[in-house]
């Protein structure tokens, strides 16, 4: 059967103007492999943990003692084609659980992969990704004015942890298509090996 795929649309929460990018991915993609695209497609760094909320229910890498009393799912054992079947067209990403960067996840569409193409693709999106570690929105903020104000107190500071200037408008496309394109060469190759030992077993 021709591969199904989805196309989503990302955004993240308590920013404005609104950073946003949409992607198309495999259906069959589990919730661990997913935070792989957000990663790229943001510019983070994947430092940090994770979780998905959907629903009730959140989905992780669960860690014996350090869930908090909360029940973490295992993010490997729920794919994608599953959520959306269950009806589930909305749902969070978590990434940092300090920081606290929310993104909401919307799925636009289910349609049959382009056999020409390859998989996951970014499509598009507006303006550039917070700094790693930047300290959740209220951080973001915080970092933007300092760097937009040479007068401000904090400028200096800001301005030698990153290294330069920084512009939020500016999104970085070829970086972004070239980040997805490296995951796209890792599921080739996996897909290769994994036909391969199908036809020697």
């Amino acid at each position: 059967m021709p591969e199904q795929i989805a196309r989503i649309r990302i955004s993240l929460a308590h920013i404005a103007p609104e950073i946003w990018r949409r992607v198309e991915v495999p259906l069959n993609l589990h919730l661990k492999g997913l935070p792989d695209v957000i990663q790229a497609v943001f510019g983070w760094e994947d430092y940090h943990l994770f979780e998905f909320r959907v629903g009730e229910k959140i989905y992780g890498i669960p860690a014996p003692g350090e869930d908090y009393g909360r029940k973490i799912l295992q993010a490997k054992s729920m794919r994608l084609a599953t959520l959306i079947a269950k009806g589930n067209e909305r749902f969070d990403y978590i990434y940092d659980l300090g920081d606290r960067w929310e993104h909401v996840v919307a799925i636009e569409a289910v349609c049959e992969a382009n056999p020409a193409m390859f998989y996951p693709r970014f499509l598009d999106g507006a303006r550039r990704g917070p700094p790693e570690d930047a300290g959740g929105p209220f951080g973001y903020e915080h970092y933007l004015a300092a760097m937009a104000d040479r007068r401000h107190p904090d400028h200096r500071e800001m301005l030698a942890w990153r290294g330069g200037p920084y512009d939020p408008e500016k999104i970085d496309l070829a970086l972004l298509h070239f980040r997805v394109a490296g995951i796209v060469q890792r599921r080739e190759i996996g897909k290769a090996a994994f036909e391969k030992r199908r036809v020697l077993r």
